[in-house]
């Protein structure tokens, strides 16, 4: 009987820790697609009407953005997780 208790135990542990995971993944993926469109209109907005005709350098500028943001946000989370 203890071994089933502690086997359901493992398994409810197990359950709400890939929740958690999912969870945690669903709204990361909703913050990327927000950053995402106002990453865009900010590019669409400043920078095109600076540069007319300049697609391909506007989608390099918003690349290089979002790189560098990934970055940041990649180092600061490394950082935390190592204290």
């Amino acid at each position: 009987m203890a071994k089933k208790n502690n086997r359901r135990f493992i398994f409810h542990k197990e359950l709400m820790k890939q929740l958690v995971t999912l969870s945690t993944s669903a709204f990361g993926f909703t913050a990327a697609l927000a950053w995402n469109d106002a990453i865009q209109q900010t590019v669409q907005q400043f920078i095109e009407p600076k540069l007319p005709g300049s697609g391909i350098l506007s989608r390099l500028i918003y690349a290089l953005l979002v790189t560098i943001l990934g970055v940041i946000i990649t180092f600061q989370l490394s950082r935390l997780i190592s204290r």
